[in-house]
């Protein structure tokens, strides 16, 4: 189906069938729903039967030896009692179990789903041209042809059954009235059977066409796809914006640590590492800012512009800046390498006892 001049050729993404369950859009056959309700029902009646018959049959032969003591009042306020009591064991099993089994048999399908939105009048279905088109819409359509098919089914199986039964059903009236009533129940139980397997098919295919529409309906355009793609990651430009205004902020905090720092180790124009000693912060000399290429460049004219002392060592310029991430200390193979650099500009700036001090903590 086309959109906006695209076709819809894209899967529904997972963000997107999220959403539409969110809006209580979800596929099921209404058939299974109705299978399992008629079947189990119909199952719980059919063991229930000689239990109604006889709580009927109880209830109606006490009446009608009470008929003659109707007229006092704690009499009739006993009928009715007997009356609920009586209609409520012979059909409350049968509507709970009808309940439950659409209840079980609805949420299978839909994972229990329960969205408040469709308990929400909808207006926009009371506009008539919207009305006209789902009536000659390719679902209605389907929908119509399945229960002429349900219907087709129903007379075919009922014929069926009464053709076959034909000779049974001459004898009725020859037979016992609870024969006859268990003959006549016997048929109608086998032409449930019947109609459950038939309906039982119909139900397994209107799933697979059910979900087969659905995803259909789902699926997106191309441009559908990069649009929720935006949405949920950010449109890459902008990204890539922010990741640059990240790098260029962390990059001037690194700068302003550069001044600070007690010497910076180059390549001498490739690599730079400013080096710090602070027994306050560390036991060991930690990197405050490093950089390659025109940031290294940055940091060796920053240190120059504030009196840094720098030093050409491209081993340990290298090695520093590949094993040693910013604010955090040197590791052990360089602890003799580094510690030369500081003690000879230690002597140079009077300061040996500061390196002194930290060897002896």
């Amino acid at each position: 189906m086309a959109e906006g001049g695209q076709e819809k050729t894209e899967q529904p993404t997972a963000h997107k069938l999220s959403e539409a369950r969110k809006e209580g859009n979800v596929f099921q056959s209404r058939d299974i729903v109705t299978l399992a309700v008629v079947g189990g029902t119909f199952f719980v009646l059919n063991r229930m039967i000689r239990t109604i018959g006889q709580r009927l049959g109880t209830f109606l032969i006490w009446i009608l030896s009470s008929v003659g003591e109707t007229g006092t009042s704690p009499l009739n306020r006993i009928v009715v009692q007997q009356f609920l009591l009586t209609g409520a064991i012979c059909t409350l099993p049968i509507l709970l179990t009808a309940l439950g089994l659409g209840i079980i048999a609805h949420g299978a399908q839909t994972r229990f789903l329960f969205a408040m939105k469709l308990v929400r009048p909808k207006f926009s279905r009371l506009n008539p041209l919207q009305g006209i088109r789902r009536l000659f819409s390719l679902r209605n359509l389907m929908e119509t042809l399945k229960n002429i098919l349900k219907v087709v089914i129903l007379f075919a199986m009922g014929y069926s059954v009464i053709r076959d039964s034909l000779s049974d059903i001459a004898r009725m009236p020859d037979m016992a009235p609870a024969a006859a009533a268990e003959a006549l129940w016997s048929m109608i139980c086998g032409l449930v059977a019947r109609i459950c397997l038939a309906f039982a098919a119909i139900a397994a295919v209107d799933y697979m066409y059910q979900r087969y529409q659905y995803r259909k309906d789902m699926m997106m355009t191309k441009q559908e796809v990069k649009e929720e793609f935006k949405m949920l990651e950010g449109n890459p430009e902008i990204k890539g914006r922010i990741r640059r205004i990240q790098r260029e902020m962390s990059q001037r905090r690194m700068m302003q640590e550069v001044p600070k720092a007690d010497v910076v180790i180059r390549n001498p124009t490739h690599v730079a590492v400013a080096l710090k000693y602070d027994t306050k912060y560390a036991s060991a000399p930690y990197v405050v800012a490093k950089g390659l290429d025109h940031i290294a460049l940055k940091i060796a004219e920053t240190a120059e512009q504030n009196n840094v002392p720098w030093i050409e060592n491209k081993p340990l310029a290298r090695g520093l800046y590949r094993d040693v991430e910013i604010g955090q200390p040197i590791s052990q193979e360089y602890f003799g390498a580094v510690a030369e650099i500081l003690v000879m500009i230690y002597r140079q700036e009077g300061r040996e006892d500061i390196f002194r001090s930290g060897e002896t903590q």
